[in-house]
């Protein structure tokens, strides 16, 4: 399904697309999924979970203890997963919006996912997790959705193999909402009511 969207597109995308590409029948395609929907929704789920385990993965792999480095570790991994996997970053950045009403809840709950690599573990005592645990819901979303949205801007633009391109700009951008979080909830707390 992934390698049929990154062809022509999810609106594009028929079920004989799928089944050449994939070397089956339609009756064994119909066996396992009702519609072209249900399939993209389900490859979809399973491409972002995979993409999410390994990112986590490989921040765990790092050992780092500075939030700022495992921030960078997982950035850089998730650029270079997407840029690895081209046809993948196109149906979880862009076609992901034009499949239908629950593709955007999908979408909604794979963006959680994301959030919630950067929330702290609730009793570490890691650096990394102190200082994350003061940032504010809204900011971690905004930093998913700010991410989302340039990478999608650029595979649509400039396309998926170049992707790590982005990597600086993107740790930056983290960096300043994380500390900016952590300013704004500090300096709430230590605000008289």
């Amino acid at each position: 399904m992934t390698r049929a969207v990154g062809a022509s597109g999810y609106v594009n995308v028929t079920v004989a697309d799928v089944v050449a590409l994939a070397g089956v029948s339609r009756t064994t395609f119909y066996e396992h999924f009702d519609d072209k929907e249900q399939c993209f929704l389900e490859a979809y789920s399973d491409g972002a979970r995979a993409l999410v385990q390994e990112i986590a993965a490989s921040v765990r792999a790092s050992r780092a203890d500075d939030w700022h480095e495992r921030v960078r570790t997982g950035i850089t991994r998730y650029l270079e997963l997407l840029a690895d996997n081209p046809d993948l970053a196109r149906a979880l950045l862009v076609d992901i919006l034009g499949a239908g009403p629950q593709a955007v809840q999908l979408r909604r709950r794979v963006f959680s996912s994301f959030v919630d690599l950067y929330r702290p573990r609730p009793n570490g005592t890691s650096p990394a997790d102190v200082a994350m645990r003061h940032v504010p819901e809204p900011y971690l979303r905004a930093l998913v959705g700010g991410i989302g949205e340039l990478v999608h801007e650029h595979i649509v633009t400039q396309g998926p193999k170049s992707l790590r391109e982005l990597t600086d700009m993107l740790v930056g951008l983290a960096f300043s909402i994380v500390e900016l979080g952590t300013r704004a909830a500090l300096g709430a707390e230590a605000r008289p009511v």
